[in-house]
């Protein structure tokens, strides 16, 4: 490596350096020894004029200047992957860490359960899987997909569709036999509902194309919860009437735990299970195989409209 020059075996060993927090072992997996990836290390920190890793006698960890260099590293090394491609050469095998966010209820319901699947056919990929229902920024966090289940609006991302994200109403059959089933959109303010946390009011369209809105903040008392699961086992304790994704409650709708409520009005939402990533980011075979991999398993019959 010259004076003002970085190359990608830097950025390599510091990427994996970062992902291992080890930098012997990542130094190994580049056939260094010990002393060179240090070396080389501390030179790639000397000419960006930051310290990328901390280092004690005890561990390594990310700095915060690390982890701002972290994802372009990142890049600069998937692009030159995908030059090497391009002209049929290097490998284009999937390998390497793949990192990867998702609505913890969905994941626990229906990406966690083929997984072992996934990790079998593609050995020499490795999971670091982030399930929660907070929204996080993809850029920042250094992530490589996610999955969420809205409408695309951030110009910065791209994605491929999954599946529809259709929402309905529902109730408990109790809450409903207490409280008065409603017949029109406008019987939902006497009625309790139970929502998450910043919903926004929903168009609600009915049977000859009229048009009238499902709005929380109308409603005669309002729970507002910020966890999905938390809302429909709620729903179903019988606090009120929900909004919820179709995936979400189709088992209790089958079972009888829960009812539809207005099942001739349609929720107008455009809310999509998207499978996005960075724009800026060159789609590697790590995560082209993930996606594929999801969108046959899940996407070409889900379970949830069957």
């Amino acid at each position: 490596m010259s004076d003002n020059t970085v190359d990608t075996l830097s950025l390599r060993l510091f990427v994996l350096a970062a992902e291992k927090l080890n930098i012997s072992a990542a130094g190994r997996e580049l056939g260094m020894v010990p002393a060179a990836s240090s070396t080389r290390l501390a030179k790639l920190e000397k000419l960006v004029g930051a310290d990328l890793l901390k280092r004690s006698t005890r561990k390594v960890s990310l700095s915060l200047e690390g982890a701002e260099f972290l994802p372009y590293a990142r890049e600069i090394l998937a692009q030159e992957a995908a030059a090497f491609a391009a002209l049929g050469k290097g490998k284009a095998e999937a390998k390497g860490t793949l990192r990867f966010t998702a609505p913890s209820t969905f994941a626990q319901a229906f990406i966690a359960p083929i997984l072992p699947e996934f990790m079998d056919s593609h050995p020499e990929v490795e999971l670091d899987l982030r399930f929660s229902d907070a929204q996080v920024d993809l850029i920042a966090g250094s992530y490589d997909l996610a999955l969420r289940n809205s409408e695309l609006e951030d110009t910065s991302l791209k994605g491929r569709k999954l599946a529809n994200d259709t929402r309905i109403l529902c109730a408990s059959p109790a809450y409903l036999a207490k409280n008065g089933v409603p017949q029109t959109p406008s019987d939902l303010a006497s009625h309790r509902i139970v929502s998450f946390i910043g919903l926004a009011p929903r168009p609600l369209i009915g049977p000859d194309g009229e048009t009238a809105a499902f709005d929380p903040r109308n409603a005669k008392r309002r729970l507002a919860v910020d966890d999905g699961l938390s809302q429909k086992n709620t729903t179903i304790a019988g606090a009120g009437i929900s909004m919820n994704s179709l995936w979400l409650v189709h088992q209790e709708l089958a079972d009888g735990r829960l009812v539809r409520v207005l099942p001739d009005y349609e929720v107008d939402d455009r809310s999509v299970l998207w499978l996005i990533y960075p724009k800026s980011n060159v789609l590697t075979a790590k995560v082209r195989v993930f996606m594929d991999f999801l969108l046959e398993k899940i996407g070409r019959n889900p379970p949830w409209e069957t």
